[in-house]
């Protein structure tokens, strides 16, 4: 189904929105730097609420880029009430339509955060809930070497990690991997860490579930899913336990302050 805006229209309906994207907070390494990873937050929220958060971990080798989403009308809300978000969410299911357009714009941001960091360190991206979404969409595009919109994508992540989340674009993975030999290479050697609580009332534990299936049918091999019994939509501290020894495994780390 092709929109046409009629002939003498504004053409409004084909000219890209602008996003824009507000305060960026980084966590220093405390240590060697080795591995620079953006973290985003959930809907509603800022980057400083998780900075604040990962700078009390003991990951000395790690760079956190913290940064905070565009404030928009989200669909969610019935439109009206204007919040930080990444992209447009009107349901959270695997049936909901998609906002390629935020999803791109989004993660294009994280990965011009990402691009200028040194050649020799290692990259990757989390986040939480609308975050978490993000940084899957985001490991789908390096997966797929381009955005939704076609164009290239210019990093390389070696981590993701998703806490109570869900995969965006889930329905057309698997076809989109199984057409590239290169794609599915990438997925199968890609570390992706996904988190969810079994109480969460907000995004339900049957969504991070059918997310994880969907990235392992579609020829995601290095998938670990981590279930927390009565957990709700929030973070606790064995969680985040959990991702520190995770990332210092899969990405290396040394551990060392020096």
């Amino acid at each position: 189904m092709s929109h046409n805006t009629s002939a003498g229209g504004s053409g409004s309906r084909n000219t890209t929105r602008t996003f824009e994207f507000g305060r960026t907070h980084v966590v220093r390494p405390k240590g060697k730097h080795q591995t620079t990873i953006v973290w985003l937050h959930g809907l509603g929220d800022k980057g400083s609420s998780w900075s604040q958060l990962l700078e009390t971990l003991s990951l000395p080798n790690i760079k956190w880029i913290c940064p905070t989403a565009p404030t928009r009308p989200v669909a969610i809300f019935g439109g009206g009430f204007p919040c930080t978000a990444w992209f447009d969410v009107g349901d959270i299911s695997e049936d909901a339509p998609d906002d390629l357009e935020g999803l791109d714009a989004s993660a294009t941001h994280v990965a011009n955060l990402l691009s200028t960091e040194p050649a020799d360190i290692k990259l990757g991206v989390g986040g939480f809930s609308m975050g978490a979404a993000t940084a899957l969409y985001s490991a789908t595009c390096h997966i797929l070497g381009q955005y939704g919109n076609g164009n290239l994508y210019p990093v390389n992540l070696s981590a993701v990690v998703g806490l109570s989340g869900w995969l965006p674009c889930s329905r057309t993975l698997r076809s989109q991997v199984e057409r590239s030999e290169e794609a599915a290479r990438r997925a199968a050697s890609l570390p992706i860490l996904l988190c969810h609580g079994s109480g969460d009332d907000v995004v339900a534990h049957k969504h991070g579930e059918k997310s994880a299936q969907a990235l392992s049918s579609a020829g995601f091999r290095n998938l670990t899913f981590r279930s927390y019994n009565g957990l709700g939509h929030y973070t606790i501290p064995e969680e985040m336990d959990e991702v520190c020894n995770w990332l210092t495994t899969r990405l290396g780390l040394d551990g060392s302050w020096s």
